[in-house]
């Protein structure tokens, strides 16, 4: 495997990889309100190929395989735990259509026009070279091929981040980052990623902004817990002492019992459902 994006590779196969491994049906009850608009947006035929990127722990690769069902659904991600976790689950619901492969999506050795529809639920945020990674990705789309992916908004849209930036006064919260720059929001401005995309050679470039619920734990303190314990929580509280991190989690409890409801934690997050052609 030819790895450029080596930061990344180191992230999704350590303590992220893991925690995401782990806890699979979380993420999804977490981003899974997102998995109908992407998915009727990619207009997924019953024989087309699907490449899904960044496919995680792989629920969006498996739903593709659903729609797709004389046709097949590939996800490719970096993270070899997460991707561990796909195959069973895969075995599991007898997806036979359904395959993964660890790659770095920038410059991985795709065929060419080897798929109908190319997706990805926020897993096209972390590209060192995007235009490089979505131009790899128009070649390995037929011509006419579409692209539809879901990213995150700006963090002031987003209900957990917004919890999390509450604790600035405990934890070392300088900012979750701006749009253009390499991270979570790097496509989070949707004239910049029309220019990214244009770039790379799509067209008919389109962005719409989409909302959905996610349930983050079954209280405020579940909830508190799970958070701290993902990569963004983790990375703040290990910046900190012992006393630090006690009172963070005791501060976001009480911030999360407020979005308590009907004996589950539910948050709002906001994204950009982005779709765009292979010029035919």
């Amino acid at each position: 495997m030819r790895v450029v994006n080596t930061a990344q590779a180191q992230a999704w196969n350590g303590h992220e990889g893991d925690h995401w491994a782990r806890n699979q049906e979380r993420w999804d009850a977490v981003n899974g309100g997102f998995d109908q608009p992407l998915i009727a947006a990619a207009s997924i035929a019953d024989r087309d190929r699907v490449l899904d990127i960044g496919c995680g722990a792989g629920s969006s690769t498996r739903l593709a395989g659903r729609h797709a069902r004389h046709g097949r659904a590939s996800g490719f991600d970096l993270s070899a735990p997460m991707l561990a976790r796909a195959r069973e689950s895969a075995r599991r619901e007898g997806l036979a259509n359904v395959s993964f492969e660890q790659a770095d999506v920038q410059v991985h050795d795709f065929a060419s026009h080897a798929y109908d529809v190319a997706i990805s639920r926020f897993g096209v945020m972390f590209f060192a070279d995007p235009v490089g990674a979505f131009a790899n990705i128009g070649r390995a789309l037929r011509p006419g091929g579409r692209l539809a992916f879901v990213c995150t908004a700006e963090a002031e849209a987003n209900e957990w981040l917004r919890a999390l930036a509450e604790l600035h006064d405990i934890l070392p919260i300088g900012g979750f980052g701006a749009p253009g720059s390499p991270g979570m929001f790097s496509l989070a401005a949707p004239d910049s990623t029309r220019g990214v995309l244009a770039a790379a050679g799509f067209e008919h470039i389109d962005a719409v902004r989409v909302e959905a619920y996610g349930t983050w734990g079954l209280d405020g303190q579940d909830a508190a817990d799970f958070l701290l314990g993902s990569g963004p929580g983790r990375h703040l509280t290990s910046q900190v002492d012992e006393a630090a991190r006690t009172r963070a989690r005791r501060k976001l409890t009480d911030i999360l019992r407020t979005y308590e409801r009907d004996g589950a934690v539910r948050m709002r997050s906001t994204a950009w459902l982005v779709t765009a052609d292979r010029p035919a």
